[in-house]
């Protein structure tokens, strides 16, 4: 008797996995605030940039130019996404600034944008969430940013486009520099961690704020205190605006900031150049607020001012 032999089927060929669709708008990584720089080998350092959040998605032909919260600017910004050319796809996680007086300035760009002028934009280009068919989210931040290096040097991308350069090591050193030459601040990175779409501790912001004293010249009342001081600068015989502030104080301090102003109401505002503010009460510069702030705009007002403290007497901005 013959022995029979068993057929059996050829298995059918594996199927290529599907390549993982190219995510939209992806909601960026935000930084913690901290008040010193960490250090330490697991640790790189960038200058912070005072800018527009912008994220850079790339496929092809389609170029889209993302805000924080999800809009797309690209009419905006059409240079610096054409600039950013290369094949495939890539999603980059960067600032747009403009330089003015040898650093990134918030209230040129601005006006820029307000003109509809891109002569001056400029993409530091940070990190690299995408690039063609793989997501790099999960890859270490020393990682990503050492891929996104070798993306920008490959294809010779050049100004509108800058790698956002990055030291290592004392990140206290470089905020200390970064105070000097009036930055905005630093951003330290964790070199081992993911990007995550929330705010987190592998991500720390260090911020340089500037300090000044500066006469009020007037205050919005509210019924319990102030709403907002009106300052100003003495520059020679010359009392400028320099803005107001409104925020700073408890309703403690509130009222007793009041009482010391009613003291020395005006029936005139004494600025050398009059602005209109119709909810101003007038004060004599007597007293003078002890103010932070991030910068001057290019208008001369001061800008993201926080209120410290007043005294009475002369004070120089």
């Amino acid at each position: 008797m013959r022995s029979v032999a068993k057929r059996t089927r050829a298995a059918p060929p594996a199927e290529k996995p599907e390549a993982p669709q190219m995510p939209g708008f992806i909601s960026p990584q935000l930084a913690t605030l901290k008040m010193k720089a960490p250090s330490g080998y697991q640790w790189i350092h960038e200058i912070k940039y005072d800018g527009y959040r912008i994220q850079l998605r790339i496929d092809g032909d389609d170029r889209r130019a993302y805000t924080r919260n999800g809009y797309n600017w690209v009419s905006k910004f059409s240079r610096i996404a054409a600039a950013f050319d290369i094949e495939g796809q890539a999603i980059v996680d960067g600032e747009v600034v403009v330089i003015h007086a040898g650093r990134t300035n918030f209230s040129e760009l601005q006006a820029d944008l307000g003109r509809g002028d891109q002569d001056r934009l400029i993409f530091f280009a940070f990190d690299l969430l995408w690039l063609d068919d793989k997501d790099l989210r999960k890859e270490p931040q020393i990682g990503r940013k050492r891929l996104l290096k070798e993306l920008i040097d490959n294809h010779k991308l050049e100004e509108p486009i800058l790698f956002s350069e990055h030291h290592e090591g004392d990140g206290q050193a470089l905020f200390v520099a970064a105070s000097k030459l009036n930055y905005e601040g630093i951003i330290s990175k964790r070199v081992d961690a993911p990007y995550r779409s929330e705010r987190v501790e592998a991500w720390q912001k260090i911020k340089v704020v500037q300090k000044g004293k500066f006469p009020v010249v007037g205050f919005i009342k509210d019924p319990s205190g102030v709403a907002a001081l009106y300052l100003g600068k003495q520059e020679g015989k010359d009392l400028v605006y320099m803005g107001k502030v409104g925020t700073g104080w408890s309703l403690t301090t509130s009222a007793q900031i009041r009482k010391a102003l009613d003291t020395v109401v005006s029936p005139k505002q004494r600025l050398t150049k009059t602005i209109r503010k119709p909810k101003a009460t007038w004060v004599e510069p007597k007293f003078y607020a002890d103010i932070e702030y991030r910068d001057i705009t290019s208008e001369g007002l001061l800008r993201a001012s926080s209120f410290k403290g007043l005294s009475r007497g002369t004070g120089r901005s």
